[in-house]
């Protein structure tokens, strides 16, 4: 499975330039890695997961899993957000259907007012803490502060109107 995640990680590489650039000296193979790690490896921002509010999570299911064939890595209740959740791999990002579990819950209220649908864009960073300080310094609008979710993630939502008007959650890598 790794060596299958790296191919598809690195298979926009064009190798065959690189490898001219290393032949004619204008770069060397250890710059030239690091290149491509830094590109795509830890430390870089990426999205993680789209986050869709979904009237029943069976019906969902039906659609994504059943008939586009996403497997479900995660299906899990998440107590304290009041939400039942099914993750779906989706390349290197993942689907993330949330279904309320109470009918006071935010994915309720959201459905209620704006009908299911895109939720959140979730976007991995490299610290947390430091890029909550960062945005409070800056004047940013969060909706919590750092704590854990779905899959144990630490996590945190800056408002839609600071983010131009979607919903956005910050993960830790």
């Amino acid at each position: 499975m790794l060596r299958e995640r790296l191919m598809e990680q690195f298979a926009n590489i064009d190798f065959q330039s690189a490898a001219e650039e290393v032949a004619a000296r204008r770069s060397d193979p250890y710059s030239v890695v690091e290149h491509w790690i830094g590109r795509s490896g830890p430390g870089q921002l990426r999205i993680d997961h789209l986050g869709i509010a979904v009237q029943s999570l069976e019906a969902g299911l039906g659609f994504y899993e059943q008939q586009l064939g996403f497997p479900v890595s995660l299906r899990e209740t998440v107590e304290r957000e009041k939400v039942n959740v099914a993750m779906l791999p989706a390349g290197d990002a993942r689907i993330e259907l949330l279904e309320a579990s109470e009918p006071d819950s935010v994915i309720a209220k959201f459905i209620e007012k704006r009908g299911a649908g895109l939720h959140h864009v979730a976007v991995k960073v490299p610290d947390l803490v430091a890029t909550v300080e960062r945005l409070k310094s800056q004047g940013a609008r969060l909706l919590n502060e750092p704590r854990s979710g779905a899959g144990g993630h630490l996590y945190v939502f800056v408002h839609p109107s600071s983010t131009g008007g979607v919903l956005l959650e910050l993960i830790q890598q």
